[in-house]
């Protein structure tokens, strides 16, 4: 199906627009390409859906997938931005584009930067941040890294 078949199930909040299906391994469509400063101007690569620059512009494409946003966390209008920010970030470092080891902690911050800009409440978004913290290294981690 094609992500323009869909705009009966378009939702746009703060920047971003997608879709929600069910049928992929990714529960979120990204239907508008979305860029981002992230402060990582060490980096300079990526993929065709996901790629960062020098300038620290991160560049998603239209059709990326993503899973939103994960473990026990409420899929809500002020976290889908951050998540999707988040994610990609981790992709790259999966990909080794950034340095999980390096990269990580900054990634996370920025997504607790970004749902609070969204309207995010400060004590949930310290709960999101000590979760990923916690809990996400493995998700950051490229295949076959200690």
């Amino acid at each position: 199906m094609s992500v323009w078949a869909v705009t009966s199930q378009r939702e746009c909040h703060h920047g971003i627009c997608y879709f929600k299906h069910g049928d992929f391994k990714y529960e979120y469509v990204l239907i508008d390409p979305y860029q981002h400063q992230t402060g990582f101007t060490h980096a300079d690569g990526g993929n065709p859906f996901v790629r960062i620059e020098r300038s620290g512009v991160l560049h998603i494409s239209s059709e990326y997938a993503w899973d939103g946003p994960s473990g026990p966390a409420i899929d809500t209008e002020n976290f889908m931005r951050g998540s999707l920010v988040h994610d990609a970030l981790y992709q790259l470092m999966r990909e080794r584009v950034l340095d999980h080891r390096k990269d990580r902690k900054r990634a996370d911050q920025l997504l607790r930067t970004i749902i609070r800009e969204d309207g995010m409440s400060w004590i949930r978004a310290w709960w999101v941040y000590r979760g990923v913290r916690l809990c996400g290294g493995s998700a950051a981690r490229p295949s076959g890294s200690p």
